[in-house]
């Protein structure tokens, strides 16, 4: 994806196994969708970390995932969105609020801008 914005904010998390499948599909089609409402995100990507194999120096190294499994990329025009009165509308719509973050953890975020 081709980043256009000035900034990328990155939220992190895992999830509990049995609620994987809600979690997606509330991901997918709730949530992302109303994060894309609010002025100042321009795009969404997910993401899921999984294990790889890297040529360093000559030598193959064997890295697995370190940090949360689920993450997404939002292009984003910077922190001010991240505290605007429709951010903050936006993720406490829908299920996501009582029917998934409850079951997610190790959350991390990030805050990154674009050079």
């Amino acid at each position: 994806m081709p980043i256009k914005s000035k900034y990328l904010f990155v939220a992190s998390m895992d999830v509990d196994p049995e609620k994987e499948a809600l979690f997606n599909d509330v991901y997918d089609t709730e949530h992302v969708p109303n994060l894309l409402k609010v002025p100042g995100v321009h795009a969404v990507m997910r993401i899921e970390g999984e294990p790889f194999t890297v040529s360093i120096g000559g030598e193959e190294k064997r890295v697995a995932p370190d940090g949360p499994r689920h993450s997404a990329l939002y292009e984003i025009d910077g922190p001010h969105v991240l505290v605007s009165r429709e951010w903050a509308e936006a993720v406490e719509a829908g299920r996501w609020p009582r029917e998934v973050r409850p079951f997610t953890h190790n959350r991390k975020h990030a805050l990154y801008r674009v050079r």
